[in-house]
């Protein structure tokens, strides 16, 4: 005997999914990342710290002092955030100023697994264009003499993963993301950083620093932040600009459907 009930219950919406990482939002991203325009300057920043690699390392043969200008100077000063900005900024930016992003906050996907399938992407990318060249430019360079090639890379990457968090987040608050984020990376980072004792404190750049000199030989990598210190900090920028964007992305939903 049949048990089934005579009339079948409403069919309700599909329900967001609870993953942490969906495929087709990756998808998108990294398409919307490695675009013609962005693609170019992505590629033209790592290849840049190659060549002066190569041109340093035949004018002035394998020298420590020179490798750490090389890589502390240019790579992990400015090549690192400008990826990082680039990756960042351009995971969500563009889709929110065009409009596009509603078709996304559409489908049942949770807006933390938006948001941090686009993180993932753009940390990705950041450390591929930028880690691995600098990794390549520190052989080059000196051969990885006293680990500063290593020190350098493993810095690289762990600031890849802060700023991509800090300018996901940026992206998501402002239509001026790349500005802000070219102000605190140039400006704080780079100005502020070495005039300002204080300043150096609250720079991503010197938290992975402190990272890359427990790798390098004593003296090799310095970095004006305690280990401890910088690894708290790096976390609680990379957690909390991801929770505030995933915030953001919601409101943004409240305020469509209002």
């Amino acid at each position: 005997m049949s048990t089934t009930s005579p009339t079948a219950p409403p069919m309700s919406a599909p329900a967001a999914s609870h993953s942490l990482f969906h495929p087709t939002v990756a998808r998108l991203t990294y398409r919307a990342l490695l675009g013609r325009r962005r693609a170019l300057i992505l590629f033209a920043l790592p290849a840049l710290l190659i060549v002066i690699a190569l041109v340093v390392r035949v004018l002035s043969g394998a020298d420590d002092t020179t490798a750490k200008g090389v890589l502390g100077g240019f790579a992990l000063a400015t090549m690192v955030p400008l990826i990082g900005v680039i990756a960042g900024t351009g995971a969500i930016g563009p889709e929110i100023d065009d409009g596009s992003v509603v078709y996304l906050l559409a489908k049942p996907v949770r807006r933390s697994t938006i948001i941090f399938t686009k993180l993932l992407v753009a940390i990705g990318v950041t450390v591929a264009f930028s880690a691995v060249p600098v990794l390549i430019a520190g052989f080059v360079l000196n051969g990885n003499s006293q680990q500063i090639a290593v020190a350098y890379a493993v810095a690289a990457a762990v600031a890849s993963v802060a700023y991509s968090a800090l300018f996901l987040f940026f992206g998501t608050v402002s239509r001026h993301a790349v500005v802000f984020g070219l102000v605190y990376a140039l400006v704080w980072e780079s100005l502020f950083g070495s005039l300002v004792a204080g300043a150096r404190t609250l720079s991503i750049q010197q938290w992975a620093l402190a990272v890359g000199q427990k790798i390098a030989a004593d003296g090799a990598v310095t970095s004006d932040v305690q280990l401890p210190l910088a690894i708290g900090l790096l976390v609680v920028v990379t957690a909390g600009a991801t929770w505030y964007a995933a915030r953001r992305l919601r409101s943004l939903t409240l305020a469509g459907e209002e």
